[in-house]
């Protein structure tokens, strides 16, 4: 399983431009903390559009920069190994700058994959993606999951008059 656990370096020999032998590459990212049905939905939609499905996962410092203190829940490499053993994911690259840009712009894979939820102008390595004849696609987000949503269920269990508390 870890051997999906790719450094950019490996990652550029196993699934860059010049190795791709006619696979169609999917590229996408997130930070992946809690992974929930609507993560597993969205990843599937996406190597369902291409050969081989590539994952960009948030280091820990970049996710506490996105989310802030208190995230990530799981360490990186915990959030890389979950990824890594999905049927869908051929591979998991852990990125620790603030954006996937310098990762997308390495790969150039043939379909950049993001959320719904993100604004088709601020998706990053649209350029970089399009730039090299690559195609750029929006999955709507899975109604009904989140992250978040589930980190604030398990602190109400805690508080007094928390609904979900036995």
């Amino acid at each position: 399983m870890s051997g999906r656990i790719l450094n950019l370096h490996e990652a550029i020999l196993q699934f860059g431009p010049q190795k791709r032998n006619g696979r169609r590459v999917v590229f996408t990212n997130g930070c992946f903390d809690l992974l929930h049905p609507g993560h597993i939905e969205t990843l599937e939609k996406a190597r369902s559009l291409g050969d081989a499905l590539v994952v960009g996962v948030n280091s820990d410092r970049s996710v506490r920069d996105v989310k802030g203190a208190g995230r990530p829940i799981l360490p990186e490499r915990e959030r890389a190994e979950i990824l890594a053993a999905l049927e869908c994911v051929d591979g998991v690259v852990i990125f620790d700058e603030p954006t996937p840009r310098e990762t997308i712009a390495a790969l150039l894979p043939d379909i950049l994959v993001k959320g719904g939820d993100w604004a088709s102008d601020a998706i990053i390595g649209r350029e970089e993606v399009e730039a090299a004849g690559g195609k750029v696609i929006s999955i709507p987000v899975v109604a009904g999951f989140s992250t978040t949503a589930i980190l604030e269920k398990i602190r109400n269990l805690d508080s007094p008059g928390g609904t979900d508390r036995p």
